[in-house]
């Protein structure tokens, strides 16, 4: 009936009717377009639930000095060290941080989204990880928590939170959500969780740290999902559209 009479609409106004091949939010379905709706109280209940979730994780502890989770964790981690996981730590600690993980391979895969034709998702991701990472530096400075002393590599100034379990969990979130596929998902959460690792067994934070990281990546993916779901999946649709479009036009005989 809705596209009956949009149709109708175009055809009376003299525009050629598309089916929402060429607009996203048109046809996103249902759900998503909900979502759009009601961002500015998605969006607001999830700032805030991180807010909560930061303040557990942050302020509850005793004017700077580690909480004993941190403590044991840490205890714990510097008892088990070795060569064989303290290389796989240092890679983790090169991909994530540093110009190849803040700058390098978020424009490559902001690229590689741009070149499958998926430009609100590119730009989804590419705002959600500035913003991660400027949230990331505001709360270093906010906070000015001291690292653990026995850090196996050197790092910038405040310990909390983790910058790269934060850029890991905006990138595995933002991916699950422009690419809803199981094993998408699940990769990311596993980079998420090594990358959470290899930042306490290096010294370089405490468990509290990667925890307020994981918390505030995944919380700014998600706010900025809210009012740009319709057109994520409006564009993700368009998208499997035109792949079966062209598959229909390379099986029709000449």
């Amino acid at each position: 009936m809705a596209a009956g009479s949009a149709r109708c609409v175009a055809e009376y106004s003299g525009q050629p009717y598309d089916g929402g091949m060429t607009n996203p939010e048109r046809a996103a379905d249902r759900a998503a377009r909900r979502i759009s709706r009601r961002w500015p109280v998605i969006s607001g209940l999830s700032a805030v639930a991180l807010a909560a979730l930061l303040g557990l994780v942050v302020v509850v502890r005793a004017n700077g000095v580690a909480l004993e989770v941190d403590t044991e964790w840490m205890d714990e981690i510097i008892e088990h060290r070795s060569a064989i996981w303290e290389i796989p730590s240092l890679f983790m600690n090169a991909l994530g941080g540093g110009l190849f993980g803040v700058l390098i391979v978020p424009l490559a895969i902001t690229l590689a989204i741009v070149l499958i034709n998926r430009p609100w998702a590119a730009g989804y991701y590419l705002v959600a990880t500035v913003l991660s990472a400027g949230g990331v530096q505001l709360l270093k400075q906010l906070f000015g928590r001291a690292r653990p002393e026995n850090m196996l590599v050197t790092s910038d100034f405040g310990s909390f939170p983790s910058g790269h379990v934060s850029n890991a969990a905006t990138m595995a979130v933002c991916l699950a959500i422009i690419f809803p596929r199981l094993w998408v998902a699940l990769a990311g959460a596993a980079y998420t969780i090594v990358m959470l690792l290899s930042r306490t067994y290096l010294g370089a934070h405490w468990l509290t740290d990667t925890i307020g990281g994981l918390l505030l990546g995944a919380g700014v993916a998600v706010v900025l999902w809210a009012p740009v779901a319709a057109k994520l999946d409006g564009e993700r649709e368009l998208a499997a559209r035109r792949r079966l479009e062209r598959a229909r036009q390379k099986g029709t005989p000449a």
